[in-house]
This record gives C-alpha cells, sequence and structure tokens, in this order.
C-alpha cells in the first residue's frame, strides 16, 4: 500500500465531504428558475476525487455527500432525496466508469467526465420522475433537465480543469492513478 496516500485518505476524503457540504449549501441559497434545476457544484469534490482517491474512496465520498445534502436540504425523508441520492449515485458512477476506461488514454478531460455524470445523472433522475410521480409526462421535463445539465456541466467541467492545471495545492496531492491531462 501507498503509505502516503493512507496517511492522507481520511483526511482527504473528510475534506472533500466538508467541501461537499459547503458547495451544497451555496447552491440552495442560490435562486433557481425552477425548483428541480441547481448547477451541480457539490459534485467539483467527486470530480476531484477521481485524480487523488481510490475507486472504493471516491463511492464513500458519494454517500457521504448523498447524506449531506438530504440534511442541508432538509430532505432526507422525502421523495426529493430519492431524486438527489438516485442523481447523485448515477452521476459518481458514471464518472467512474468513465474515468476508468478512458482517463489514461488521454481521450477525455474533465469537461467530458464531468458531462458524462450530467447525463447519468439526469438519465437517472428521469427514469425515477417516470416512475414514481410524472409517468407519460415526464416528456415535458426530460428536455429541460437534459440541456441544463450539459450547460452546468459543461461549465463545471471547464472550470474543474482550470482548477487542477493552476491549483497548487491540488498539484500537491498525491495523484493516486493518473497523469493531469486528457483532451476533451
Amino acid at each position: 500500500m501507498n503509505m502516503n496516500y493512507e496517511d492522507n485518505r481520511v483526511r482527504l476524503i473528510s475534506f472533500f465531504a466538508a467541501l461537499c457540504m459547503f458547495l451544497s449549501a451555496i447552491e440552495y441559497a442560490i435562486p433557481k428558475p425552477l425548483p428541480f434545476l441547481r448547477l451541480g457544484l457539490a459534485n467539483l469534490p467527486v470530480l476531484l476525487s477521481l485524480f487523488v482517491l481510490k475507486k472504493r474512496d471516491t463511492v464513500l465520498l458519494i454517500f457521504l455527500k448523498v447524506l449531506a445534502q438530504g440534511f442541508i436540504s432538509g430532505t432526507v425523508f422525502s421523495y426529493i432525496f430519492v431524486f438527489s441520492a438516485v442523481g447523485s449515485f448515477a452521476s459518481g458512477f458514471t464518472m467512474l466508469l468513465v474515468y476508468s476506461l478512458l482517463w489514461k488514454t488521454n481521450h477525455i478531460s474533465a469537461v467530458g467526465l464531468c458531462l458524462a455524470g450530467a447525463i447519468g445523472n439526469n438519465l437517472a433522475q428521469i427514469a425515477v420522475a417516470y416512475l414514481i410521480i410524472f409517468g407519460q409526462n415526464t416528456k415535458f421535463i426530460a428536455p429541460v433537465l437534459l440541456g441544463s445539465g450539459l450547460v452546468s456541466g459543461f461549465i463545471l467541467g471547464v472550470f474543474t480543469n482550470l482548477f487542477m492545471q493552476k491549483s497548487k495545492w491540488f498539484a500537491s496531492l498525491p495523484k493516486v492513478n493518473c497523469s493531469v491531462g486528457g483532451s476533451v
């Protein structure tokens, strides 16, 4: 085992989980044109974790993010929590899968990872909306969800690419299985 990684593991998971909570709180304070539209700011730590944490630790971070968002928004025992949880897990696992398959080939960047996560999130939430609330009427909200998800995913991905390239703090973290780079 990489002792350097093990020494920093708990600190990094804790830091990223706290950052998820902080960004969730910020996001809930931003006015939204529609109640279900969110920017996905709390996905930034999950995206960064792909490069500095092992897969199992990123999965733990996703779980902590889901719980934190539920507590911050006060939705832990509601159907809204189901939407959030399903979307977060779908997004996180999609990013993990795409990262595992494409990162080392330099055929994807943080923009592509973020877009993949946004699509995974939106498709999972559309499926849940179809199954438990809207049925056939889901077709009316699906384009809005997918469109806003792609726009916010692109913006968050561009920000993440810039952050990874310019941050001295991020550069100082031991990377698990990557070299920061890739292309869109």
